[in-house]
Formats: structure tokens, C-alpha cells, sequence
């Protein structure tokens, strides 16, 4: 029997001098670009599981605001689907910096809004923030996330 999974990863939208707080990944020859996040561990809320990533891999504490948006990523080549989740947020306390310890990112940069339409991203989600900062409308389901693959 074939047993169907789908991972759920929480991200936090922090923006700041019209800027977003984002990671830089290297995949082959290819800068991608995600927002802080991470995977919440068992028994975790998903609220909790930002709180720890972010203190762990950029060592800021941050508030958890209310959810943005959410959508699924499907790739044939992955094994399993992710459902995103993208919270609204701020920094309390801190500035990030990366911890190798606790991230593969080689570099953690605020990149401005205006750019994030035409940026790598996993999820492929520029567009989506650049409409919710319009708009603000909270709780928005997005549906599955035209993503390019890499790796």
C-alpha cells in the first residue's frame, strides 16, 4: 500500500525598510533565495518551531504574526509534496546572523520588495509576498506553486 505524505514547512515574512529578510542557498549553478523557516519537530506548533528555527540558525528572537498565506509545492523529483505556510512576523530582538551549526544558507540579506518577482525562490513565492504587502489580506490559500527544481 502506498502511503501518501506531505511535509508542512512554516516561513516567516519579516520586512523591514521595504525590504525582506531572506536566505541565500547555492543549488549547482544557482543562487535560490527562501524565507527563515524550518520544520517543526514532533509535537511542535508551527508558531514554536519559527521561534527555535530563527533563534537557532539567525539567533534573533522574532513574534509570530498571523498566517499570510499557504500553498503546496509538488515536484516529481522530491519525495514528498510541502505545504507552506508563511506567517507575518518581526524581529524583537537581534540581528541575524548566521550560524553554520545550524543552516546550510550561505548568506542571510534583505532583499527589496520590488525584486522578489524576478529572485530564485523556494517557494516560488515573490509575487505572492509583493501582493500580500498590497493588500494585506490574511489567509489567503495560494493552491500548488509553480516551482522550478533545483538541485
Amino acid at each position: 500500500m502506498l502511503i501518501y505524505k506531505m511535509k508542512v514547512r512554516p516561513a516567516l515574512l519579516i520586512q523591514r525598510d521595504n525590504q525582506i529578510l531572506v536566505m541565500q542557498y547555492r543549488y549547482g549553478e544557482e543562487d535560490v533565495y527562501a524565507l527563515p523557516g524550518g520544520n517543526p519537530d514532533r509535537g511542535e506548533t508551527l508558531d514554536i518551531a519559527l521561534i527555535r528555527e530563527l533563534q537557532e540558525e539567525l539567533g534573533i528572537d522574532v513574534e509570530v504574526g498571523p498566517l499570510a498565506f499557504a500553498g503546496e509545492v509538488m515536484l516529481p523529483q522530491a519525495k514528498e509534496d510541502v505545504l507552506h505556510m508563511v506567517f507575518t512576523g518581526e524581529i524583537t530582538d537581534g540581528e541575524p546572523v548566521l550560524n553554520p551549526e545550524h543552516t546550510t544558507a550561505l548568506a542571510v540579506v534583505w532583499k527589496p520588495v520590488s525584486e522578489l518577482d524576478s529572485l530564485n525562490m523556494y517557494p516560488n513565492v515573490g509575487r505572492q509576498i509583493q501582493r500580500w504587502l498590497n493588500t494585506r489580506n490574511s489567509l489567503e490559500y495560494i493552491g500548488k506553486i509553480s516551482q522550478q527544481f533545483f538541485g
